[in-house]
């Protein structure tokens, strides 16, 4: 049996201008890390075996897995759209908005909407292709937002919409 795995579906070209700035770092950052870990590696290297060589084979490993990262961050920024304007209607939730869901038992829930690249679940950002985003997408103001979930069905209440400067 071969390994094959299908494509993964494409994911929303959308971005927030922090979102892509901290892309660009990253890509930055990146690249200056590689010059580090090539004269490492060429150190490495001159050590003689490679064979039984550990830190060769970290560099060799910490090299391709930097490399990965560029390469699809070099395929990636082309394509995004960087989103800057608010939407005409700021009453209701879309791309960018942060938001308050107030659940069944009064406990209270605050996400932004932002593109897959730049999602971080421990700062409040969700992806716009989540369940999340999708079932509170285009609601105001004390609407109700179900979200099927593994567990079952959730209810949330939206208390509060608002877009950053």
């Amino acid at each position: 049996m071969g390994r094959y795995r299908p494509p993964q579906p494409k994911s929303s070209p959308y971005i927030t201008p922090q979102g892509y700035e901290r892309l660009q770092q990253e890509q930055k950052n990146l690249w200056a890390r590689r010059k580090v870990t090539t004269a490492a590696l060429a150190a490495a290297a001159a050590e003689g075996d490679r064979s039984e060589n550990a830190e060769y084979i970290y560099r060799k490993k910490e090299l391709r897995e930097i490399d990965r990262r560029i390469r699809y961050l070099q395929k990636r920024l082309p394509d995004l759209k960087v989103v800057r304007d608010k939407p005409s209607d700021a009453g209701k939730v879309y791309f960018g908005a942060w938001f308050t869901l107030e659940d069944e038992q009064g406990g209270e829930h605050r996400y932004r909407i932002v593109g897959p690249d730049e999602f971080d679940l421990m700062q409040g950002l969700i992806s716009m292709d989540s369940p999340m985003a999708k079932a509170a997408m285009k609601k105001g103001l004390d609407d109700e937002v179900v979200v099927e979930t593994p567990q079952g069905r959730k209810l949330y209440y939206i208390t509060d919409i608002h877009y950053p400067d």
